[in-house]
């Protein structure tokens, strides 16, 4: 029916030899009406990280910014990122350590900004009965992490720190949803994930427990978006941030709003807020810091084999930082 109209009044705008003013305004208002009701689609990890888009989604700031956005909510960063890369979405949330692995397969997609960082996200849990004291009694153990996302680099460097080579562990990929079954029934003996599952693995298999002493890592979350969009739908970009920053003030604002708002969400419940919520830190950024991690970890990948092809890609090229310094100019310190 669009095209028709569009044709229709296209028709009618040749065949008049003096077209009036009123048919133009009519066909640009289409035109931009048309446009702008194509939904954008956003992949989104079903994770308290991803807490400013349930807000913003919530308090309608997407739909106050003009945006038709349809969310897409995943179980993980890595499966947000494929939905993304496979055209199924437009836009994706995922960690630095999803973008570095993907970024060795494709360059179709920039990071627009990150809206939250925690130091406590992924935790290495082992069971009961596992032998497992200390990080020495690591080796030779069967440990479960989702290859290629940010609870694999947190466990390869974890086991760095402590002196010990991650080839000497039996290190498997497992789904994070199948994680406290294969501890419960011994088919794993440690599990590197991020939050809410380490909580919920505790809460379900007996005698588990988190392995202290891991390294202090700086998880991100980022925004991502397919190359198509870049260039072609900034004001929509910009728009987005806009809801995101306000969402963020937000959670900055009102935390207990913002916290039931999580536990309502994500059918969590006070005691896992309570656990997890002094380590996330909401803010819209791009800075050095998110350039740096990525190369670090592209340097990681490559050294310890879990990638393979030629020097890893210009990440600086992978962030398209203008239409969040049109939002919020002072969220980027970014060294372009």
């Amino acid at each position: 029916m669009l095209w028709r109209a569009a044709c229709g009044l296209g028709v009618a705008l040749r065949s008049a030899s003096h077209p009036r003013p009123s048919l133009l305004i009519a066909w640009g208002l289409f035109s931009t009406s048309a446009f702008a009701a194509e939904p954008l689609r956003l992949a989104v990890s079903a994770s308290p990280l991803c807490l400013p888009i349930f807000v913003a989604d919530k308090q309608n700031y997407f739909a106050d910014e003009g945006l038709n956005l349809q969310l897409q909510e995943l179980v993980g960063g890595h499966r947000a990122m494929q939905t993304l890369l496979d055209g199924q979405a437009d836009l994706a949330t995922a960690s630095e350590t999803v973008l570095v692995f993907n970024s060795f397969k494709s360059r179709q997609f920039a990071v627009l900004g990150s809206f939250v960082s925690s130091n406590k996200d992924s935790k290495i849990i082992v069971r009961a009965g596992a032998g497992i004291a200390q990080w020495q009694d690591m080796p030779g153990k069967r440990v479960g992490t989702v290859l290629g996302a940010a609870s694999h680099y947190f466990l390869d460097t974890s086991l760095l720190a402590a002196g010990l080579d991650p080839r000497a562990m039996k290190v498997q990929h497992a789904q994070p949803e199948h994680m406290a079954e294969l501890l419960k029934h011994g088919d794993l003996d440690a599990v590197s994930i991020w939050e809410p599952f380490p909580f919920k693995i505790l809460q379900t298999v007996p005698g588990s427990r988190v392995l202290p002493g891991s390294i202090s890592y700086r998880l991100s979350f980022n925004l991502v978006a397919g190359r198509a969009l870049i260039g072609a739908r900034d004001d929509e970009l910009a728009r987005l941030l806009r809801a995101l920053d306000r969402a963020e003030r937000f959670i900055a604002e009102k935390p207990a709003l913002a916290q039931a708002l999580l536990r309502e969400r994500l059918k969590l419940d006070k005691e896992f807020i309570d656990w997890i919520w002094p380590s996330y830190q909401y803010r819209l950024t791009l800075d050095q810091a998110l350039l740096a991690s990525l190369e670090a970890q592209a340097r990681w990948a490559q050294r310890e084999g879990h990638v393979a092809g030629e020097r890893p890609p210009n990440y600086l090229a992978l962030i398209y930082s203008k239409p969040l310094r049109q939002v919020a100019p002072a969220a980027v310190s970014l060294i372009e």
